[in-house]
């Protein structure tokens, strides 16, 4: 597709996604990145983009914030009043631009769905940043209660290639090993690995790295994580002197948690943890630490509880030996407000820093940090095959119910690398929930939506009650769909609203800038729910 093709689409018919909402459209700094398509999807977007429909089609991809693949439906909606049973508005798929209702896939990974994951990951960063500063719904004292980084790693399954902060890669091996595995391969590296070289990750003897363990591990990860809460608990009740069922009288422990891809393929856990006090009797579920509790005790806990986590995970075939999995001994936690920056240690680590990391760990997918073509990830995925062959033959020849199997759904989890978990999670009173944050994004724009028919302005006083809980809501919505199918018409067509909102945030990062180029503005508006 040439460039002046796409600039004359651009400056034609403007695409548009919630970042441009009620701005002018980007200009010409900001074309279409198409350069990577085949000549196949190249003419489907060619097709579109001078298609009848396509400013139906731009309107409808616009709605759902161009997303790479959304749900299709058919049916209708009314808003009705629930205290009165009136009908205060209707919908129906058919008004919808394309005739069919157009709604988020919601994927959180960034290489399924750039779109609907920064949704996710904004999501994820508010939540998070509740639970450190205060903030939808949580007070800001909660900022004073003891805050700790920690980073929970996977063992080793075998050596295998690292940066190691600028250092040779294995420059020594085991005084009591020889100079070759068994295999004949070298047991040391003398290599200094940087970011992006292709060995990072990779054994230094496949045949010697352990997967079948590494398979266990990684699906039994969300098992350690639980005893892992279990045990800092009883940790911190310990170094107060008191019985584990009596910490409830006096703190509570609360976290959230995210997943991320090592490039050895097995995830690590970053948290933020933190103690609050017992909950009060005017209902206070953030209430100030006790005053002998510290980020600093709560880090030691921290470690002590890690070190002690073991669980026994059951045979992953007939005839296979039972393993005691346990965390990795590199076990970071740092108190946040007392720390610095790894990237830069004269400049502290701020909380808020810290939730910006999270957030762009739980968007990403199991091959992020992990070369696709790598021979690693290859012999990893078809040691995950084998063993799901070998549990099927079995099941077959002593008819017992595979579903009874501890691993019957090691399949589903493949494209994952048998890690089954969720790749964001909190304790209960951390924070504000995802679902409180999506209803309240949901409220926004539907008013946004009333206000634009209506020809009137919204005013930030109709926004003071986002965040209200359902059992307050004065309006029902009753509909009745039908699915109707996932994705667009053609790749042409996700490859086109994958590219609008690449050119969405970038107008959206360009805005950012200028606002902070601009301090001695005041600016007065509402906090954004997009």
């Amino acid at each position: 597709m040439t460039r002046e093709t796409r600039d004359r689409v651009w400056n034609a018919v403007p695409l548009r996604s919630h970042e441009q909402a009620g701005h002018d459209p980007v200009g010409d700094g900001h074309p279409l990145d198409l350069d990577h398509l085949d000549a196949a999807t190249e003419a489907q977007v060619l097709a579109r983009l001078l298609s009848r429909d396509f400013d139906a089609w731009s309107e409808a991809a616009s709605q759902v914030g161009h997303c790479a693949r959304p749900i299709r439906l058919h049916g209708s909606s009314q808003t009705i009043d629930a205290s009165t049973g009136e009908v205060l508005s209707s919908f129906s798929s058919a008004d919808s631009p394309l005739g069919v209702l157009h709604v988020r896939c919601g994927n959180r990974r960034a290489a399924d769905c750039p779109s609907c994951s920064r949704v996710y990951a904004a999501d994820t960063f508010h939540l998070i940043r509740a639970g450190v500063v205060g903030g939808k719904g949580v007070p800001d004292t909660v900022s004073e209660n003891p805050l700790v980084f920690a980073t929970l790693t996977a063992p080793s399954f075998g050596p295998v290639h690292g940066t190691r902060n600028g250092r040779r890669c294995r420059p020594y091996r085991g005084t009591d090993q020889p100079d070759r595995c068994p295999h004949g391969r070298a047991r040391v590296c003398h290599a200094t690995h940087v970011d992006g070289d292709l060995m990072l990750g990779q054994p230094l003897c496949g045949d010697c790295y352990d997967y079948p363990s590494h398979i266990v591990w990684q699906w039994w990860a969300p098992e350690l994580w639980r005893r892992f809460t279990i045990a800092l608990r009883r940790a911190l009740a310990r170094m107060l002197g008191i019985s584990p069922h009596r910490l409830a009288q006096v703190a509570t422990v609360q976290f959230a948690k995210v997943a991320e891809y090592q490039l050895r393929g097995l995830v690590h856990f970053h948290a933020l943890i933190r103690v609050d006090g017992k909950t009060t009797e005017d209902g206070d579920t953030h209430a100030a630490a006790p005053a002998g509790i510290t980020a600093a005790l709560l880090s030691t806990a921290i470690e002590n509880a890690a070190a002690t986590v073991w669980f026994d995970a059951p045979p992953l075939v007939g005839g296979d030996l039972v393993r005691r999995l346990r965390f990795g001994s590199q076990v970071d936690a740092r108190p946040v407000r007392d720390a610095h920056r790894t990237d830069d240690p004269d400049k502290q680590l701020e909380a808020e820093q810290v939730a910006g990391y999270l957030a762009k760990y739980a968007t990403k997918s199991a091959t992020d940090s992990t070369d696709t073509a790598s021979p690693h990830l290859h012999r990893l995925r078809a040691t995950i095959a084998e063993v799901i062959g070998r549990q099927h033959a079995e099941a077959t020849s002593t008819e017992a119910p595979m579903a009874w199997h501890p691993y019957a759904l090691l399949g589903k989890w493949a494209h994952m690398l048998g890690f089954r978990g969720h790749f964001s999670s909190k304790s209960r009173r951390y924070s504000v929930t995802l679902g409180r944050l999506r209803r309240a994004r949901a409220r926004f724009q539907r008013r946004l939506a009333a206000a634009n028919r209506e020809g009137r302005t919204l005013d930030a006083r109709d926004l003071e009650d986002l965040l209200v809980d359902d059992d307050t809501e004065t309006t029902l919505v009753v509909g009745q769909w039908t699915y109707a199918g996932s994705g667009w018409d053609t790749d042409g067509d996700a490859e086109l609203a994958k590219a609008a909102a690449a050119r969405a945030r970038e107008y959206g990062q360009e805005r950012a800038r200028a606002r902070h180029e601009r301090p001695h503005r005041k600016e007065i508006g509402v906090e954004r729910w997009n």
